[in-house]
């Protein structure tokens, strides 16, 4: 019982260590590497989910048939994951037409390949909601907050009673120095008796 409790502590502290890694990534992208995106919308369903993360990488070109993520990433836009269905040149540019695998339509304009911010290398289903979910006040607050104070209490705690065992054994030996040695009972021979009347 003790054992499976153990495992079930550290997988709680890797889920712990996991989310909050993710969400440190994701609020501080670094321009030319991963990034992660959280897909907001179904129009790439079934083959990535609604509430997905996907995790994008720019490269030097992309083709037909590769899934990019493009557009800006403010908080007041959010960037699109559609699928590239054509490539051409366009004025010495190159312009890719884009489309989400559930929707009917192609996307109604071109994207620049300056606008592509990069291919999707994978995507991790659900995994957004919970990172989106940890970006809020309260998400941080219960996800990242409260876990990690547990931890820190029950460490505390552990270091508390370890200590309190290390002095009672200090105690217990230092009574122990401070006992009066036993004295070996004395044995008297025949001839150191006392005569009795």
């Amino acid at each position: 019982m003790k054992t499976l409790g153990k495992i079930i502590y550290g997988l709680f502290v890797t889920a712990l260590v996991g989310v909050a890694a993710l969400l440190l990534v994701s609020l501080m992208p670094i321009t030319g590497n991963l990034e992660l995106k959280i897909v907001k919308s179904g129009s790439m369903e079934p083959s990535i989910p609604t509430g997905s993360i996907v995790v994008v990488m720019p490269r030097a070109s992309y083709q037909v048939g590769d899934v990019v993520t493009f557009g800006k990433d403010t908080p007041r836009e959010i960037p699109t994951t559609h699928r590239v269905i054509a490539k051409r040149v366009e004025n010495g540019q190159t312009v890719f037409t884009t489309k989400g695998d559930a929707n009917e339509e192609q996307d109604p304009r071109d994207i620049a390949l300056r606008e592509v911010i990069g291919g999707v290398l994978f995507h991790v289903p659900y995994l957004g909601y919970v990172l989106d979910f940890a970006r809020q006040p309260l998400g941080f607050a219960l996800l990242i907050g409260l876990p990690a104070t547990m931890i820190v209490v029950d460490e505390a705690l552990n270091i508390a009673r370890e200590v309190a065992a290390l002095r009672r054994r200090r105690h217990q030996g230092s009574t122990l120095m401070n006992m009066p040695v036993p004295q070996k009972p004395r044995v008297f021979s025949e001839r150191t008796r006392i005569p009795t009347l």
